[in-house]
């Protein structure tokens, strides 16, 4: 069932060839340029460069499922580029331009936008020549239901205002974001899942203030994550997308294939840091005998394979159900994977941070790096928690379909 289609293997093996004569050389290179412009949101020229490279190999848009904007790949066949790229996270989805949010948000305009919107925003997004920011977390509300969303749209003639705070704005310190889809509350006295829209705003319209940028475990992220407040921000009523109401189901919309994304990547830097353990385990030596001799270490190595095979393939189970069956009928499985792909991949890197000892948790090794940024997984596009209550829902009323709903 999981078998790579022909399409799909011609552009793994161009990609694994990319990530070898490319980008892993390009990590150094990468962290020099940073290191040397002292500034945390610097966009290094050796990203440039990088994307270049990977356009002229035909690499670029690969998580696109629409044909006219990228190479139409399904869900089956973009998750295993998307665990290739995972192993090199700081470059390889920038660099063929599958990088979240832009991911998220080129899809949301290619079936939301109007033509006005795709020609503005989708098609420089497309391109690359800039990037975008969701902002729908708040910090004054538990935003994992999203029908708490404070931020108010009001409308004014032919004119939105937008009055509220936003944080953990991904991306919106990336020194190219010109563009945020914002989702905020429209009318409170509709039905609970009418009540959000979800807006197109420019960056630089008046009245948007980036407040600062919220460290991950004290590392300042490239892209940053951004406290925003939005004071009388004034849109024109055409940034509205796919109408007044629609914000609740856009979301829903935007999240699915997103989760696969971030699993798969995941999923790399697991594989990854399982390469990492396995290296060092064999080159350190204690007591007389190589730390790959040591039983406990090899249990550990023997553990991660059969924990990171086991959240591949029911990775893969869920990209097949969203290719065959739909998005909705692959409900337990997208928030199955959710919860184990991002736990999976911790404790792996967490064994790999042990075997390196002291320098594991340091800067010299990129391993306390993934920790801190696969545990946000845990929270982002939904906790851990909201995830296992869907699932346990949805097995509810498997046995009984009436259950929750009676009275």
């Amino acid at each position: 069932m999981f078998e790579l289609s022909d399409r799909a293997a011609r552009y793994r093996d161009d990609l694994l060839t990319f990530m070898d004569e490319h980008v892993y050389p390009a990590e150094r290179v990468y962290h020099e340029q940073m290191a040397a412009a002292g500034d945390p949101h610097f966009h290094p020229p050796v990203l440039e460069e990088l994307k270049a490279a990977a356009r002229e190999r035909g690499l670029w848009n690969l998580f696109h499922p629409h044909p006219q904007w990228g190479p139409g790949l399904t869900n089956s066949e973009y998750a295993p580029l998307a665990e290739i790229m995972g192993r090199s996270a700081e470059l390889a989805p920038e660099a063929t331009n599958c990088n979240a949010p832009d991911t998220g948000n080129m899809e949301v305009l290619t079936l939301f936008g109007s033509e006005e919107q795709q020609r503005e925003w989708l098609q420089p997004l497309l391109e690359g020549t800039i990037r975008s920011a969701f902002a729908m977390t708040e910090p004054a509300v538990a935003s994992s239901d999203a029908t708490n969303i404070e931020l108010r749209m009001e409308r004014d003639g032919d004119h939105y205002v937008l009055n509220g705070r936003k944080w953990w704005t991904s991306n919106a310190l990336h020194a190219n974001c010109r563009v945020l889809i914002v989702m905020g509350k429209t009318d409170p006295d509709a039905p609970v899942h009418r009540q959000q829209s979800m807006l197109v705003v420019p960056m630089d319209t008046p009245g948007i203030t980036v407040v600062r940028n919220l460290p991950v475990f004290g590392y300042q992220d490239r892209e940053g994550h951004a406290e925003v407040v939005f004071e009388d921000v004034r849109v024109p009523s055409s940034a509205v997308l796919a109408g007044e109401g629609a914000g609740f189901l856009i979301a829903q919309s935007r999240l699915g294939p997103g989760r696969i994304h971030h699993c798969m990547r995941a999923i790399g830097i697991a594989e990854r840091a399982l390469d990492l353990m396995i290296d060092r385990a064999q080159a350190r030596t204690t007591f007389g005998a190589p730390l790959a001799d040591r039983a406990n270490i090899q249990d550990w190595i023997a553990e991660s394979r059969i924990e990171i095979d086991m959240a591949r393939l029911l990775t893969l189970k869920a990209a097949h159900l969203m290719d065959t069956v739909g998005n909705k009928a692959a409900r337990t499985e997208i928030a199955a994977i959710k919860v184990a792909a991002p736990q999976v991949a911790l404790k792996v890197v967490d064994r790999a941070i042990q075997v390196h000892g002291g320098g594991g948790v340091s800067d010299d090794f990129p391993l306390a790096s993934m920790y801190a940024h696969l545990r946000t997984l845990r929270l982002a596009d939904g906790p851990d928690e909201v995830h296992k209550r869907t699932i346990a829902q949805l097995e509810l009323r498997r046995r009984d379909p009436s259950w929750g709903r009676k009275g």
